[in-house]
């Protein structure tokens, strides 16, 4: 196994791990939540850079990459529903996006055509994660003291919320680009 492809399995086990730290209570938990998150999210950066500099684009990597990124983030915000620090509905707009892009790539593929991601997509990604690492800071950062209170005690929850609703619009705005820009694999079999 290519190390692009061993990335992205490691995304997958530290979804778990973050998981496990995301739902205990042990010292400093929410910290450790946020540092796997942070590492999960540079193996989705590194995988990519790695396969397109090294020519190893394969076809467990084509598929895996986009679903390891997807397990990754919504794993992270049905965990915050559970917890209370994310609005169902919300969630429910995010899995419902994914759901829908994923059922258009594989309606695409079984035409024979291969749906490229989209900068709007990427930018989507990104308002996610950032999302997800500001709502785990804002959790983790009384953890750390009067250091963490004093610095990120006045900003950081209500900057959590504004990313909240930032992912939310871009990935809302995405999908209906992304549906309406390849509306003619899915119109024609209506």
């Amino acid at each position: 196994m290519n190390l692009p492809n061993r990335l992205t399995v490691s995304r997958l086990v530290l979804t778990l791990v973050f998981l496990i730290a995301v739902f205990s209570s042990f010292p400093y938990s929410e910290t450790c939540a946020l540092l796997v998150f942070g590492a999960a999210s540079l193996t989705d950066y590194f995988d990519g850079k790695i396969a397109r500099r090294d020519g190893i684009i394969t076809s467990f990597g084509t598929l895996m990459d986009p679903l390891a990124d997807k397990i990754l983030t919504c794993s992270a915000f049905i965990a915050f529903v559970g917890r209370g620090d994310v609005a169902a509905w919300m969630v429910v707009v995010i899995v419902a996006r994914e759901l829908a892009i994923t059922g258009l790539r594989l309606l695409a593929a079984n035409q024979h055509v291969v749906l490229a991601a989209e900068r709007y997509g990427k930018h989507k990604t990104i308002s996610q994660i950032v999302a997800i690492l500001a709502i785990l800071v804002a959790g983790s950062y009384p953890e750390w003291g009067s250091w963490g209170t004093t610095f990120c005690g006045p900003w950081v929850p209500p900057f959590a919320e504004v990313t909240k609703w930032l992912a939310v619009i871009l990935t809302m705005s995405s999908g209906g680009l992304y549906l309406a820009r390849n509306r003619n694999l899915f119109v024609q079999d209506l």
